[in-house]
């Protein structure tokens, strides 16, 4: 039996299966950093301090720490399947990830969270699900999937299920749908995460009430401590368009670091493979003053015990041997990681034979009513126009006032003012919805750029300089059922197929990132000047992301929470 086998083990009454000898422990419960062997019991630590073993490995005065948890974040980001996934960030030193699938649930219901669920199966990394809370998002949007608290209650029994996930209808708790106040009460003693980007005073008090426990949206100092001082857990993320964590570094201090987490809610797959995953945040947080041990401890324990994962987050006896060997506490980059006792990665690299690839497939998710390029055509009115105003680095937005250029009657691009087109096609039900406006900041001079990544219901988003390209460029993905796609004279320039409900790719992470920076040199080669156009341009569909977005069902004005006209 494992449990005397353990307690046998730690006692030093029989050898060790494996000895870890040699290291320095980072012990991120007592802050301290000293010599200690490491004794394994299957897939559990059984002692710190001296011990023997079946095989002893030592360490040469490397560093033992926790594997790194995920707080937050998307799979489909990374526009790859779980077990590619797992593939990417195990060797990065990351054993655990609380997974949000709300990008795929949008498109597919429960079907889509069931997918991930499966998929996670078998793979060197735990993924645990926080059950998407909005789906969709808002009523100004179309979406693929309606899930309500009927739909959720089964999938909140299985034991991979920690809670709810980001509720960002906040304006829907705060004046008491019934529908966001069901899934409130369904989630019952388990977590609920929030996504409450500016909320203060009064309102954030009766969100915190609702027994909403966390945020990921905090963009300055002042917006964290508020939030901290009603008890709250602050998330800090470092995305690959969202990067907060240099700004909310300061309310780290000795009281609060305990209610802090890492997390990367969406990073490419670029950005997994250049500047990595949780360890990169570690790295950068320490680069700018953070204690190295308080970091790992964010990184690790913090998150453990806020969802409830007691057997994780340390390297402590009973806990899973889910840890990290360093050669330094600089760069963070793992030499050796363990997963459930077994060496799962080294310098990089893969170990572990990958488990047998199982398939669970999804209908098809692209479903478009026939398109004509007049489709796109904008008529012209008096006055002047609401432009969205996009903010590289950021997924906020201006909602900006400009005189439209006008030929025949109808609203055309204006590249002298880098004032483009930009349309929201309906990809689910085919139910021929369009939203069509103007966005200023791209800088495309010619061609056109879509996706079926757009957040959150994610219809399919197109900017471009002209009807034609704009056209050819939205036909584009319906051929390939979804994927990234840039267009110049009606000629594709490059494309990325993503055939698993729009978002993800059947091939393998570098072959995507390949593909990736290939279509950002093509939006380059027309003039683009956004480091990376493609995320940018999802989130301009996030309906729930101040100040103006747009959605299938037309221009969003995020403040008054509703519908507006293109002109004043």
């Amino acid at each position: 039996m494992i449990l005397e086998k353990l307690i046998q083990t730690g006692r030093g009454e029989i050898p060790a299966d494996i000895v870890l000898k040699n290291c320095q422990l980072v012990n991120v419960v007592s802050g301290e950093i000293y010599p200690a062997d490491i004794a394994l019991c299957e897939d559990r630590i059984a002692g710190i301090g001296t011990y023997q073993g079946e095989k002893e490995i030592d360490l040469k005065g490397n560093y033992v720490v926790p594997g790194f948890i995920d707080a937050h974040m998307h799979i489909e980001s990374s526009m790859v399947e779980v077990p590619e996934f797992a593939k990417t960030v195990v060797p990065l030193g990351t054993t655990a990830v609380i997974a949000d699938p709300h990008e795929i649930s949008n498109v597919m219901g429960t079907a889509g969270i069931s997918y991930v669920l499966k998929s996670s199966k078998y793979n060197p990394l735990s993924v645990y699900v926080m059950l998407s809370s909005c789906v969709p998002a808002t009523h100004l949007e179309t979406a693929g999937a309606e899930l309500k608290a009927v739909d959720l209650y089964g999938l909140l029994q299985d034991k991979w299920v920690l809670g709810l996930a980001e509720v960002m209808n906040y304006p829907g708790l705060l004046n008491r749908d019934p529908d966001v106040l069901d899934k409130i009460r369904l989630a019952g003693g388990k977590q609920i995460d929030g996504h409450a980007p500016g909320l203060s005073g009064k309102d954030l008090n009766g969100y915190a009430a609702a027994g909403i426990h966390s945020d990921h949206e905090c963009a300055t100092p002042e917006e964290a401590m508020e939030k901290l001082r009603l008890g709250m857990h602050i998330m800090i993320r470092e995305g690959t368009v969202a990067r907060n964590m240099k700004d909310l570094l300061p309310v780290i201090n000795e009281h609060t670091a305990s209610q802090c987490m890492f997390c990367t809610d969406d990073r490419t797959p670029l950005d997994l493979l250049t500047r990595g995953h949780i360890n990169s945040m570690i790295r950068e947080a320490v680069e700018w003053g953070l204690n190295p041990v308080t970091a790992i401890r964010i990184a690790s324990l913090n998150t453990a015990r806020y969802f409830g994962l007691t057997h994780l987050g340390a390297v402590a006896p009973g806990l899973m041997a889910d840890f990290n060997v360093l050669e330094n506490l600089k760069d963070f980059k793992p030499v050796m990681v363990y997963k459930n006792g077994v060496l799962v990665a080294e310098r990089g690299e893969i170990t572990s034979p990958p488990a047998e690839r199982k398939y669970f497939p999804l209908r098809s998710s692209v479903n478009v009513k026939w398109l004509y390029e007049e489709n796109f055509r904008i008529p012209a009115k008096e006055g002047s126009a609401r432009v969205i105003g996009i903010h590289p680095g950021q997924i906020t937005t201006t909602n900006l006032r400009e005189l439209p250029k006008i030929e025949n009657g109808f609203v055309v691009a204006d590249t002298d003012r880098d004032i483009l087109k930009i349309a929201v096609v309906e990809r689910h039900h085919a139910t021929g919805n369009m939203g069509l406006g103007l966005v200023k900041g791209f800088g495309l001079k010619s061609g056109a750029i879509a996706s079926s990544v757009a957040h959150d219901s994610h219809n399919l988003i197109a900017v471009g300089t002209n009807d034609r390209d704009l056209f050819e460029a939205v036909v584009q993905l319906v051929r390939m059922q979804g994927g990234i796609t840039a267009v110049k004279d009606g000629e594709v320039l490059e494309s990325l197929p993503l055939p698993i409900a729009g978002l993800l790719s059947n091939r393998p992470l570098r072959e995507v990132a390949d593909k990736l920076e290939s279509l950002k040199g093509a939006a380059k080669s027309l003039g683009c000047a956004v480091e990376d156009p493609f995320m940018l341009m999802a989130f301009l569909a996030l309906t729930v992301i101040p100040e103006l977005k747009i959605s299938d069902l037309g221009l969003v004005d995020v403040v008054q929470f509703k519908i507006v006209d293109l002109f004043e």
